[in-house]
């Protein structure tokens, strides 16, 4: 079983049932099947633009950012790649935090609605706290 809590300001709609298949769909992707967690945020810009500059020193905002448990890389060991087991048996992956504003600006720039925007950039962070990186 795959556990996904989501939080948001009550201003930012979104399909929380979808956003909970869409994660439990690309984790069962990668093999993952365990009883984990995953943690997602729906934020406005001035939190992602703090969150930004707090752990990556850029001083703006983003569309994405996830804070996976451990940094993995290509080609860890098995051990490296470990994630913490929560006491209760459940694995905690780590964090998602989407700008919604972002989400939305993205949406418009792609002729997207801003669901399947979101829809990508919760693929995109969910991988990322895998280890999974973009080139």
């Amino acid at each position: 079983m795959i556990r996904v809590v989501i939080s948001g300001n009550s201003r930012y709609p979104m399909a929380r049932k979808q956003i909970k298949r869409l994660v439990v769909t690309t984790l069962k992707k990668q093999g993952i099947e365990d009883q984990v967690e995953v943690s997602l945020s729906l934020v406005g810009d001035r939190k992602m633009k703090q969150l930004n500059q707090e752990f990556r020193g850029c001083q703006e905002t983003t569309d994405v950012l996830s804070f996976p448990l451990r940094e993995t890389t290509k080609g860890s060991t098995e051990e490296e790649r470990e994630f913490m087991e929560i006491p209760d048996d459940w694995w905690y992956l780590g964090d998602v935090v989407i700008s919604y504003p972002q989400a939305l600006k993205q949406a418009q720039e792609h002729n997207l609605l801003v669901d399947e925007e979101i829809d990508r950039l919760v693929e995109h962070g969910v991988l990322h706290l895998l280890g999974i990186h973009h080139e």
